[in-house]
């Protein structure tokens, strides 16, 4: 509950259709079952009128009185046309949300800070076409709208800021239409059970890569140079890697020189939660997701060591994907 909803609920002042309001609203979201594939039936699907639906009705009532008391029969058929209108609209607008299948794929991890963008996908398996359906965070007024054609199926967008790394639930979602008249409102409320992984937040200006340990067995004392680089280079020979070769040092002299994948091999770089430094536990990870993401990018072999959690020496994609994923949920 927002902080707002339990200010409110402390405070004497409030009024006493509030806390009745609030412990109903939560024992009826509690009710809505998790599930990232929702088929809308007629009993997950709901309607209101909206305040021009009731302003309609209070309309027609006054037409009908006023038709009644002078006995106007064109204002009887004026009534009774707009009243069918309105009935008419009211089933067109249930069957338009009435049928339709939401579907929501797993969402992409992020960094801290990031919005996480949510592709929902509305499938329609009938022979005509379904308009203005919405789709919004629940309690948001950040509408994305889309017309679903026949047989096919539609994607839109929603997205929301998670406040703190780790393992996130997707919130509630609601899927509306107003279509045909806006005479009605037609819901319902979505729990997807997909969850979203948020990465800690990289440091802007992270001090170098640590420096490197001698592999068991390497008989090596030395260490890598606090650049990240290390200390075994060799001149350019054709044929060698782009990321093997050292464009610092290209950009400085002009000579191009590569590492000594013979020397890397008896190296082994620890990214080490103990030796992060002294910035706190959030500080020092989000130090290691930028030591990670600069290691990746020289492509060097690294390991990550945590409380509890010790990942061995690797490069490539999975690699970096094993290790943010442990910053993320340790």
């Amino acid at each position: 509950m927002p902080a707002e909803g339990i200010f409110l609920l402390e405070n004497s002042a409030a009024p006493p259709w509030w806390a009745w309001h609030a412990r109903l609203r939560a024992w009826w979201l509690a009710r809505v079952p998790l599930a990232d594939t929702l088929a809308l039936t007629q009993g997950n699907v709901y309607i209101l009128p909206t305040r021009a639906g009731w302003m309609l009705a209070a309309t027609l009532a006054v037409l009908l009185v006023a038709s009644i008391n002078y006995q106007l029969n064109l204002g009887y058929l004026l009534t009774f046309l707009l009243a069918g209108c309105a009935a008419a609209g009211m089933v067109v607008g249930h069957g338009t949300l009435r049928g339709l299948t939401l579907h929501l794929p797993p969402p992409q991890p992020l960094f801290a800070g990031g919005l996480a963008v949510l592709d929902v996908k509305l499938a329609n398996a009938r022979r005509t076409p379904r308009h203005a359906i919405g789709v919004a965070l629940r309690d948001t007024r950040h509408w994305a709208w889309a017309d679903v054609p026949a047989g096919g199926e539609a994607t839109v967008q929603v997205s929301f800021q998670p406040a703190r790394r780790g393992l996130h639930r997707v919130p509630a979602l609601t899927v509306e239409t107003r279509f045909p008249l806006g005479t009605f409102r037609v819901w319902t409320v979505w729990h997807p059970a997909a969850q979203v992984l948020v990465y800690p937040a990289p440091e802007p200006l992270p001090p170098a890569l640590p420096l490197g340990e001698p592999r068991a067995g390497s008989g090596l004392a030395g260490g890598a140079r606090a650049t990240g680089e290390f200390d075994g280079v060799r001149g350019y020979q054709r044929g060698d890697p782009m990321k093997l070769i050292v464009w610092k040092k290209f950009a400085k002299s002009g000579e191009l020189v590569a590492r000594d994948t013979l020397h890397m091999q008896r190296q082994a770089l620890w990214l080490d939660f103990a030796r992060a430094g002294g910035l706190g536990t959030e500080g020092r990870l989000s130090r290691l997701a930028a030591w990670v993401l600069a290691a990746d990018a020289q492509g060097l072999d690294y390991g990550l060591r945590l409380p509890g959690i010790e990942i061995a020496p690797a490069g490539g994609a999975a690699q970096r994907l094993r290790c943010l994923q442990a910053l993320a949920t340790c």
